[in-house]
């Protein structure tokens, strides 16, 4: 688990990953949004912004964090497409960002373990979250 810089949280992406992206090789709507998205300050960050960042995967340390703030608040919160998707794109994330991120496995399980039932009737794949080396934790 990396160490988060002071006020992280009014910082953007590019900045807490020292890393600018203009990569205007693809011109489609997602690509475009996801090199928006790392210029926003992360406090500005919207449920289907974490929605998108996360279902591809990117930006976890700092989108985590984020993530299990606001499904704290609504474990079924919902970007635009449906009820529950930043749950479901968070237990989507791999295995080995939960292995490397036991506190935050911890926090997850936490929200989810008395809605285990509901998120089974939604068809969410958890296999991911669920085969981290902490599942005997539950």
């Amino acid at each position: 688990m990396i160490k988060l810089e002071h006020n992280w949280k009014t910082k953007t992406l590019s900045h807490l990953e020292k890393q600018k992206w203009n990569d205007s090789s693809f011109d489609s709507r997602l690509i475009l949004r996801l090199n928006q998205l790392r210029d926003i300050p992360l406090n500005t960050f919207t449920t289907e912004d974490l929605r998108i960042m996360i279902g591809q995967q990117m930006s976890l340390p700092y989108l985590i964090p984020l993530s299990i703030e606001t499904l704290s608040i609504n474990l079924f919160a919902e970007g635009d497409l449906f009820e529950g998707d930043l749950l479901k794109n968070v237990l989507s994330i791999e295995t080995k960002f939960w292995n490397n991120n036991k506190e935050y496995w911890l926090q997850m399980n936490d929200l989810i373990k008395h809605e285990r039932d509901k998120i089974a009737k939604l068809k969410f794949d958890t296999s991911k979250f669920e085969n981290s080396i902490f599942k005997n934790l539950k």
